[in-house]
């Protein structure tokens, strides 16, 4: 009896993984098809119009996006690499799980480009907005626009630069990448695809971005994550980064289509829609603070600010985009009593002065941001510096991009009218929308408006906030718990692979056992 038993335990162990191993093998099939790098995406914009092409592909959208895990093979990593982060024993360590690791690149990928400023445009020499850490030449304050300190001529797509040099001061930096919770990789993406843009040559325009997923997957940096701790900067939109095709007249670089970069976290100041690596930062503005009191002074004027007009808008026509409302909201400013408008036409002086704009907004309640050439606008970030409420016509005009720095009560802060409605006169006026918010509420909206300031500014690079963070310190936390994230997914996932290991392993020798004892 006893021998029998011993003969049938083998056997039932056999059958036993065989019942388990046609759910594994599902489960491994599920993460091969869900966790795979995708295959294609939507084709971004191939001309300047790009309002109109970016509604058709929001279109084309499914409701849902299933989450995923991009594979690291796909950047030289191993599939379910444990990731564990070497930290400080010591719990009083005011730095651990959020020391930075900084690669150091070779010059190609940003001195280099730098170095190129005079050529980046044919019309205008880009060399004078990298001064001051990137910051620009300091703004005069002549009509007492501005404060008389930390404001400068700012360039909307210059944050490679100062996000780089801002990131340089972040209080836990380490020269150990294996005490990093997050790498950055200080390559100034913007820059480099702006110097190319107008170009005929796709071989030029994907030069850069090749060379550095090269460089980046040869690193032992890289391999301990397969890039899911590494995160890159672009102060452009993501639409300058997603050319689909090798075509030489095709808009842009290739970018965001690289395997290796789909792996990391892309910040740009508007991200696509359609994908869920890349996240979206503010605009860098003109105000730029070296200290607490510089944020805290303004913030005191804001909120004393007389707002004499209902609402604002500042901006010109698209009259080659068939999907712009601009022409619509511009009537109603013009024809209103309660709308400052500043209308910007082709070779407006006035438009082209920062002053001009910021005496608008702080005069006004609400501000209109309606999409220009893409869906987001630098002129979301300088009417919130000047406490004035943005009424928003779009979703993706802010509350699918800046989530890491805005609000998830929208309404605690913007108002929201569907450009649809604009179109087709189903709604209210603008300014009757407007009028039918209660005085306190305004007011209420207003003040957290101001209270946004800190999170949504760069402060000056060359000096430190002594106790409010800025609009680094929230994307670099941001960024950490992403990855912090990430890693436990691949730790879960490399136990989960551990134990199917065991099973299989279990089998294979109750296999075994039955051969050898018939």
């Amino acid at each position: 009896m006893e021998k029998s038993g011993q003969r049938w335990l083998p056997r039932l162990l056999l059958l036993a993984a065989m019942s388990v191993t046609p759910w594994l093998l599902i489960v491994y099939c599920h993460r091969s098809v869900f966790d795979a790098p995708p295959v294609g995406s939507p084709h971004p914009p191939s001309q300047l119009h790009f309002h109109s092409l970016q509604e058709a592909q929001l279109k084309k959208l499914p409701t849902t996006t299933s989450a995923r895990v991009l594979s690291a093979a796909a950047g030289g990593g191993e599939a379910h690499r444990r990731s564990n982060v070497v930290v400080d024993a010591n719990d009083s360590d005011p730095c651990r799980g959020r020391y930075l690791y900084i690669h150091d690149l070779p010059p190609r990928f940003n001195a280099d480009i730098l170095a190129n400023c005079l050529h980046w445009y044919q019309w205008i020499d880009m060399c004078q907005y990298l001064a001051n850490a990137g910051l620009g030449a300091p703004l005069d304050n002549a009509d007492g626009a501005f404060a008389d300190r930390g404001w400068y001529a700012t360039d909307h797509f210059g944050l490679d630069v100062i996000f780089h040099s801002r990131v340089g001061q972040y209080e836990c930096l380490t020269s150990d990448s294996a005490r990093a919770a997050a790498v950055f990789v200080p390559y100034y993406a913007g820059f480099d695809v702006v110097q190319h843009l107008w170009s005929n040559n796709a071989t030029a325009k994907d030069g850069t971005p090749l060379a550095l997923v090269d460089w980046l997957t040869r690193r032992p940096e890289w391999r301990a994550m397969g890039g899911r701790d590494h995160f890159v900067m672009s102060g452009r939109t993501a639409w300058d980064h997603q050319r689909q095709t090798d075509s030489d007249s095709e808009w842009g670089n290739k970018l965001l289509r690289l395997p290796a970069v789909q792996n990391m976290t892309v910040l740009f100041v508007e991200k696509a829609p359609w994908t869920d690596f890349d996240f979206a930062v503010p605009y860098p503005t003109y105000f730029h603070p070296a200290k607490d009191a510089d944020i805290l002074q303004w913030q005191h004027r804001m909120r004393g600010t007389k707002r004499d007009w209902l609402f604002a808008f500042a901006g010109g026509e698209r009259p080659g985009d068939p999907n712009s409302i601009r022409h619509n909201l511009i009537r109603e400013c013009n024809a209103s009593e309660s709308c400052n408008l500043v209308q910007c036409r082709k070779g407006e002086k006035r438009c082209l002065v920062p002053s001009t704009f910021m005496r608008v907004f702080q005069t006004a309640r609400f501000c209109l941001q309606p999409p220009g050439d893409t869906y987001t606008r630098r002129s979301v970030f300088d009417a919130i510096i000047a406490g004035c409420v943005p009424v928003f016509f779009h979703l993706d005009s802010a509350y699918r991009q800046y989530r890491w720095h805005l609000p998830d009560d929208h309404a605690s802060y913007s108002v929201f009218i569907s450009e649809e409605d604009i179109r087709s006169g189903n709604t209210s006026s603008v300014e009757e929308t407007l009028r039918r918010i209660p005085q306190k509420v305004a007011e209420r909206m207003t003040e957290t408006v101001i209270g946004l300031i800190p999170r949504l500014v760069y402060a000056d690079p060359r000096s430190k906030l002594e106790t409010l963070k800025d609009a680094v310190d929230f994307t670099v936390e941001a960024v950490i718990k992403r990855v912090n994230k990430l890693r436990k997914e691949m730790d879960d996932q490399g136990a989960s692979s551990a134990r199917g290991d065991v099973l299989v392993q279990t089998a294979a020798r109750a296999s075994r056992k039955v051969r050898s004892d018939n």
